[in-house]
């Protein structure tokens, strides 16, 4: 009879932690189940970020002409023989309005603590095709370009160096040109670093903003293809994201506006409707036909 009794008791704690155990696996696949959903929605938000910042540089006049904007990233230039040792060399860049205007679109793009950074959206990506080893290995390789053009390290030179000298002081001084291209952006562009710009003073604005135009026309194309990889993987329904988002008006492409619109005046300091959809008052009469009014500083 005791022996039975304890068989019973046992058994009734073997089933209590069978549903214990039970109990806490669903729990624990209901935490990761949640942080796995989390986790889906933060990397889709950052490609949505992406996604419109990049479709606005996309738009850019620069991003018209895809040829000229590759060559423009390779910092092209001739070189004529003049004879006796010496030579001409040719640089000719689009006005800097131009350039200054793709550089504001592509900043935020750089920054590594943008929600739309390429860094972000190239993590997201991943994120999303992590079970594909192509896509994977090439990810990896973006992401390397991309930091070795973007932020080289230590004595690592991109582009090229320029070197100044004073014959008559004796002074000299060097610089690489993606520090210079820095400080074009963020000395004279978006930002007034004034550090960058008492560094790179002795080059003037023109080394600058010469440095500065292969990198922002790489940055360009590097987010332009990241994006025309993104649309390949919402294609195929890779991605699930808002198809309004690959549609949506990104820039302006006219400043112009003229509306139709139900115009009503009223005695200087009569109150104005409440909201949109509150009616006008009495006090308020329509616009009488052909009256023209013209609203502007003096």
């Amino acid at each position: 009879m005791l022996f039975e009794l304890l068989s019973r008791h046992a058994c009734r704690n073997r089933a209590a932690r069978a549903r214990t155990v039970h109990l806490l696996l669903e729990g624990l696949m209901g935490t990761r189940g949640q942080a796995d959903a989390d986790t889906t929605a933060l990397q889709r938000s950052r490609l949505e970020a992406f996604v419109v910042r990049a479709r606005r540089v996309e738009a850019h006049s620069l991003a018209e002409d895809w040829d000229a904007l590759v060559a423009l990233a390779g910092a092209p230039y001739t070189v004529t023989a003049l004879g006796d040792g010496e030579a001409r060399i040719r640089q000719e860049y689009p006005a800097e309005e131009t350039i200054e205007s793709a550089a504001a679109r592509i900043r935020p793009i750089l920054l590594k603590g943008d929600a739309c950074s390429y860094l972000t959206a190239l993590s997201a990506v991943g994120y999303f095709c992590r079970a594909i080893p192509d896509d994977t290995a090439w990810m990896k390789v973006a992401r390397t370009e991309w930091l070795a053009r973007t932020e080289p390290k230590g004595t690592e030179l991109t582009g090229y160096q320029v070197m100044i000298g004073n014959a008559a002081t004796g002074h000299t001084a060097e610089l690489d040109a993606h520090r210079l291209a820095i400080a074009w952006i963020y000395g004279d562009v978006v930002h007034h670093d004034t550090e960058l710009l008492k560094e790179t003073d002795p080059f003037g604005l023109s080394e600058r903003f010469r440095a500065a135009v292969p990198l922002v026309a790489w940055a360009m194309i590097k987010a332009i293809e990241l994006l025309n990889y993104v649309r390949a993987l919402q294609a195929a329904s890779l991605l699930q994201l808002p198809a309004e988002l690959f549609e949506r008006e990104v820039v302006l492409t006219s400043t112009c506006w003229e509306q139709i619109v139900r115009a009503y005046v009223a005695p200087v300091g009569t109150p104005v409707p409440g909201d949109a959809l509150t009616p006008v008052g009495e006090q308020w009469s329509p616009l009488h036909e052909n009256t023209v009014l013209r609203m502007a500083d003096d």
